[in-house]
């Protein structure tokens, strides 16, 4: 994986009004008909507040949801776990992870630690210590050996902007690398590069979005 990385922030002030009226009626008919047309009014009105918060609630929810077979191996507590992981920023967060070790491992002979550490909203795509098994452990070494060439493959697992689970149904992004990445799927079923699969997706970090793959992306 390679790598070099960038971003920025805003401020918005805003300032409300309120607007008061008064209502004066006469006649008991119509002062009925006056309460009956506001207690109705009232409960029409809070009643669509309501469920407006409600929807946006859940989905607001929803977007933060993590997801796939893999996450069910994400520690529940401490500094590994998905809130754990939510404080530091990816490449500490990574550290913590026990489904990560052998990419950490990596990281640190590629020297990647405080580039990624320092990084402004990226989407790392992180493959478990699984994903490096696949790898014959003669090529493996031979890749953690090679600094320059292991420094292609994972700045190969980054791209730039953090990438919300719908932005992968047909994405194509550029890595850090310089080559294209490719998703595809819905749901919380996702592929990248036709071969690897998301078995935890959406895992939050301080400044990066994370998604735990089955299989080593190579570039070409």
């Amino acid at each position: 994986m390679n790598t070099v990385i960038r971003k920025n922030a805003l401020t918005v002030t805003a300032a409300a009004a309120a607007l008061a009226f008064g209502l004066t009626a006469c006649g008991g008919d119509m002062d009925n008909g006056a309460d009956e047309n506001t207690e109705m009014g009232d409960t029409e009105e809070t009643t669509g507040t309501d469920e407006g918060m409600d929807e946006n609630t859940d989905e607001g929810m929803a977007a933060g949801e993590n997801f796939g077979p893999g996450c069910a191996e994400v520690p529940e507590d401490g500094d590994g776990s998905f809130e754990g992981m939510a404080q530091d920023p990816v490449a500490t967060a990574a550290s913590n992870n026990p489904l990560l070790s052998t990419l950490v491992t990596a990281v640190g002979e590629a020297d990647l630690v405080d580039t990624l550490n320092s990084a402004e909203d990226i989407t790392v795509f992180a493959p478990t210590n699984d994903a490096f098994d696949k790898i014959p452990e003669e090529d493996l070494e031979a890749l953690l050996a090679d600094q320059e060439q292991l420094t292609e493959v994972l700045t190969y697992h980054v791209v730039e902007g953090e990438q919300a689970p719908e932005a992968l149904e047909d994405g194509t992004f550029t890595s850090l690398q310089g080559e294209d990445v490719t998703t595809t799927g819905s749901g919380e079923e996702f592929t990248v590069n036709d071969d690897s699969q998301v078995v935890c997706g959406n895992v939050q970090t301080s400044n990066a979005t994370v998604y735990i793959v089955d299989t080593v992306l190579m570039p070409s």
